[in-house]
């Protein structure tokens, strides 16, 4: 027999932490006034439908067209630590789109997230670097960075910040850096580089020796990499268990041996015969790293004549199924043999 008695508890569909989401075109409007609202559990609910919301691509013109992104901007200095991150969270998700990134750039709110650089809350640094290394990744995000000189921030928190945020951070370091290397440069970024190529992270390896080659574009750079124990660190590395960061570090010393000082320096490391070695990897790009690399060392007199002992397993890879691989073998064969 059926009883009218009401249950003391929710039904199971229902989620008490999330904001129920209007109906149609009402839906953003209302997040909005949420996410404005002064009670705490309020925004908190918001920002935790909005963030679903959001994962849905055809949402994010309409939340933008709403100024949802410049209330994301005021919760990023919430007294509330889940507000700040979770806020954060909702604007690396914009960043994934197009225009997001654009709204991010030109409502100036990387700046605020730059000041989640420094909170205490773990998640809300992380999610910060996420959105900061995702807008990096175009041209207009990675000029807005450096317009706004965060790359000496971005360098000193390398040296504090937890591993799994170091890795964002090269990456927008990375993406920075192809925009403009004299900020860097100025910040000290080669002898920091240098140090995270000593880390027990393959992957931070990698993109330490990565960073390098960008900071070694210009001749500052290249003079910066002899001043420090960079050359020494990345000839070890080429011996590397992990081949990505032997591939990175061929690419690096290939940077650096561009200058003669370069490439006298890579020669008393013992770069070549570390990448005569490489010759035999499967990795193609790891094999065209190792023969540009070898090309620099072989214009330096001392260089051609030790490469002389190696040319007949150069030459075998002028037959190489890669076609980029025999070209870079070919110009290695000619530069080794030349004679004056």
């Amino acid at each position: 027999m059926a009883n009218c008695l009401i249950p003391d508890h929710y039904p199971n569909q229902i989620d008490i932490t999330r904001t129920p989401l209007a109906f149609g075109d009402r839906a953003v409007p209302r997040l909005n006034r949420e996410l404005n609202d002064s009670i705490l559990l309020t925004r908190q609910r918001a920002l935790r439908s909005l963030c679903d919301y959001l994962h849905d691509p055809e949402h994010i013109a309409s939340c933008i067209s709403e100024e949802i992104p410049t209330s994301l901007k005021q919760l990023l200095s919430d007294v509330d630590p889940f507000c700040r991150y979770k806020s954060a969270e909702c604007l690396y998700v914009l960043s994934c789109n197009s225009n997001g990134r654009n709204a991010i750039v030109n409502q100036d709110i990387i700046q605020n997230l730059s000041i989640l650089f420094d909170d205490q809350e773990i998640m809300a640094r992380k999610n910060a670097h996420k959105t900061i290394e995702m807008v990096s990744e175009f041209s207009i995000g990675a000029e807005g960075i450096v317009k706004l000189k965060l790359i000496k921030i971005l360098v000193e928190k390398l040296k504090t910040e937890l591993d799994e945020i170091k890795d964002f951070i090269l990456d927008t370091l990375h993406f920075c850096m192809q925009v403009d290397t004299a900020q860097a440069l100025s910040s000290q970024a080669m002898e920091v580089f240098t140090n995270l190529l000593k880390h027990e992270s393959k992957t931070i390896r990698a993109k330490a020796a990565r960073d390098i080659f960008d900071l070694s574009i210009p001749l500052e750079g290249k003079l910066e990499a002899l001043k420090f124990d960079t050359v020494a660190t990345l000839v070890n590395l080429l011996k590397d268990k992990d081949s990505i960061v032997r591939c990175k570090s061929a690419l690096a010393i290939e940077a650096i041996a561009i200058t003669t000082p370069g490439k006298y320096s890579c020669i008393k490391a013992g770069a070549i015969e570390s990448l005569v070695e490489l010759l035999n990897d499967e990795l193609s790009e790891m094999r065209v790293n190792a023969l540009k690399a070898i090309t620099c060392l072989a214009e330096a007199p001392e260089g051609r004549k030790e490469l002389l002992d190696h040319i007949e397993k150069i030459k075998k890879l002028l037959d190489d199924n890669v076609p980029i691989v025999s070209k870079h073998a070919g110009i290695a064969v000619r530069i080794i043999t030349w004679k004056p």
